[in-house]
């Protein structure tokens, strides 16, 4: 019988790592500086005209707060004695909005940022060097 050779095999192994390399910095600055700029705007304003209406008229109860086209009525009310108490609607206040509307322009200060971006390159880590 013959006598049995064995033959060793080998074979390598590859192992991969990452680590971080830091090849350039970066620094960012900001300004802000504020800047007077014009702006239009229209501004709307409003009166308000007040009349008294007399009225001096018994009601039953206390009349509600009521809109008239433009006018808002408020009634005012007092308890007059008679033989009995009634409530008499004394007066209404009209109340008339008017409304008018400008256009006007003026200067107002306004902020804007100015950034500043400066790159300084880094010596890279020679491929040999394990400084992690």
């Amino acid at each position: 019988m013959s006598e049995a050779v064995y033959i060793p095999v080998a074979s390598e192994t590859l192992e991969v790592k990452v680590r971080d390399v830091v090849t350039e910095r970066i620094r960012v600055a900001t300004t802000t500086e504020t800047i007077d700029e014009t702006v239009q705007a229209e501004l709307v304003s409003e009166e308000v005209e007040l009349s008294r209406v007399p009225i001096d008229r018994v009601v039953d109860r206390m009349p509600d707060i009521r809109v008239d086209g433009d006018v808002t009525i408020v009634p005012v009310v007092e308890e007059v004695l008679f033989i009995e108490k009634r409530l008499v609607l004394t007066e209404e206040i009209h109340i008339k909005r008017h409304q008018s509307t400008e256009d006007v322009e003026m200067t107002v200060p306004v902020k804007k940022q100015h950034v500043t971006i400066e790159r300084t390159p880094v010596e890279t880590i020679q491929a040999g060097d394990d400084n992690e």
